[in-house]
């Protein structure tokens, strides 16, 4: 049978794979595994690219990846074609470095986005790599100690680590920060949590469900779960998308340039925006952009509230079109709700 196309679809969930040819080591030593990462903390930040959790194993890497304005295939042809040239010219070998092209399960955020993060971030644990949790937090070759900052992050870009670019921060300690609040309002306490929600999961194993698509995956991760029940109560599935019938329908949709008609939306978020902007005579661009004058952050908290609560875009899909977090969308929402009473004549906006 035919491998179906990649989805590439901006601004979702991207668990990414990729293993050695022959399952041989792409991975020789530290210095591989530092190239690998250079190469990617670059890529990653020049091309808005957010990674919530990775792994280097010795003959595979696990990534999770949520893609901006640059497609998922150019990233990580960017990324795999580098590293496979210098690895190449280090270890004085020709030919394929990689088995076939790389792997890409595009993942539904809300039931997944922490349990991938522990996965990934456990798999040197199941590989043996590590003997424990304690030695895990300090493995400098997976996310997790970056996030308890028993590491340096080596996803800054060395650029982003000089002095003179202290006053912005990058896109991978912004990603950290965004996961963290998952956890709890302050770092310390976020960082306990997680660190207790990743040793929850140590006794979960493979998590065979995280293979197979749509209802597969949440019956256990085999069609097991799926006898008895009628046709019609499957939901549907594809072996590309981990995540609910739902979530595979609308996703198929979004990779077809249809996400706007995927559900019976009164107002697209696109022309939302508009609307406010064009009431708050201000230009649209500057709602997407990432300005904290009190006005912009104002409208952008006035779009998700009317998003969220009137039009009933879930919280993930107003984060896609703003660039921001979920948490963050939720927020805004809660936000632009207390901050509508300054703003008497948005009230009729969405009606």
């Amino acid at each position: 049978m035919p491998r179906q196309p990649r989805l590439d679809v901006p601004g979702l969930l991207q668990h990414v794979m990729a293993r050695g040819i022959e399952r041989r080591k792409i991975f020789r030593d530290d210095k591989d595994r530092n190239s690998f990462l250079d190469r990617l903390a670059i890529i990653l930040e020049e091309t808005q690219t957010q990674c919530y959790a990775w792994a280097l194993i010795p003959n595979h890497f696990h990534l999770l990846l949520r893609t901006g304005p640059t497609p998922l295939s150019k990233v990580m042809r960017r990324l795999m074609t580098g590293y496979a040239v210098t690895f190449n010219k280090r270890h004085r070998r020709s030919g394929y470095l990689f088995q076939n092209r790389y792997k890409s399960v595009i993942c539904e955020e809300d039931p997944y986005l922490l349990e991938l993060i522990r996965y990934i971030h456990l798999n040197p644990l199941r590989a043996k790599l590590v003997q424990d949790l304690k030695e895990l937090d300090k493995y400098p070759w997976a996310g997790h100690s970056a996030i308890l900052d028993r590491r340096k992050n080596p996803l800054i870009p060395d650029q982003a680590k000089s002095s003179s670019a202290k006053k912005q921060k990058s896109l991978s300690e912004k990603t950290i920060e965004d996961l963290l609040l998952h956890f709890g309002e302050t770092k310390r306490i976020a960082r306990r949590r997680y660190r207790q929600f990743v040793k929850n999961g140590i006794e979960q194993g493979r998590r065979p469900e995280f293979q197979g698509g749509g209802l597969v995956r949440s019956s256990g991760g085999t069609k097991l779960g799926l006898l008895g029940r009628k046709k019609e109560e499957r939901e549907k599935g594809d072996a590309r998308i981990l995540g609910s019938g739902n979530f595979v329908t609308e996703a198929l949709a979004c990779a077809g340039e249809e996400w706007e008609d995927r559900r019976d939306k009164e107002i697209p978020v696109s022309e939302l925006i508009e609307k406010v902007a064009c009431r708050l005579n201000m230009r649209p661009e500057v709602i997407w952009s990432s300005s904290r004058k009190k006005q912009i952050t104002e409208a952008r908290a006035l779009v998700c509230h009317f998003a969220i609560n009137n039009l009933t875009y879930s919280a993930s899909e107003v984060a896609r079109f703003l660039s921001i977090s979920r948490v963050n969308a939720g927020r805004c929402a809660e936000r632009g709700k207390k901050v509508l009473d300054n703003y008497e004549d948005l009230k009729d906006i969405v009606q």
